[in-house]
């Protein structure tokens, strides 16, 4: 149960904390605790910026069996307007695992709609993507709609 409490509350910060106004030296203790919970907090959030032409930091950190450490996860924007292949610029070394929090959303220039990472096998009536060492490859099944302008979010966990 202590376990499931500090999961829970692990992103929050305390709303009120009373400071000691009869000793510099508690107050200096009280006030490294503070920074310490404030830079925890902090530390522990998912970001969220979303760059074209750049990938970003997401926060978050993953712990897979037989990793010594945690492992980032990196996020970039990618555009598209039809089915084919978009250069993704990874450095395919750097890639342990590409995240299952991959998605994209397209529209057809009145209706929007998502773009699933599922398989390279096209879906009837539905866009989705997969992922090579080169490129990101966007398929479409037979009755999907027309493409107008899409975007695809993908993140990878990256060893460097």
């Amino acid at each position: 149960m202590t376990t499931t409490l500090n999961i829970q509350k692990a992103p929050y910060m305390r709303e009120q904390r009373s400071f000691p106004n009869d000793s510099i030296q508690a107050l200096t203790v009280e006030i490294d605790k503070a920074y310490v919970d404030t830079a925890l907090r902090v530390n522990n959030r998912i970001i969220g910026r979303y760059g074209v032409n750049f990938p970003s930091v997401t926060g978050e950190s993953w712990f897979l069996d037989g990793q010594p450490s945690k492992q980032q996860t990196l996020r970039q924007l990618y555009e598209f307007t039809a089915v084919g292949n978009i250069p993704h610029g990874i450095n395919w070394n750097s890639v342990s695992l590409i995240s299952p929090l991959s998605y994209g959303t397209f529209t057809d220039g009145t209706n929007w709609y998502g773009c699933i990472y599922a398989s390279n096998v096209a879906i009837t009536g539905q866009f989705s993507f997969y992922v090579t060492p080169v490129n990101i490859v966007v398929i479409s099944g037979a009755g999907a709609p027309a493409i107008t302008s899409g975007i695809i979010n993908l993140e990878w966990l990256s060893t460097f």
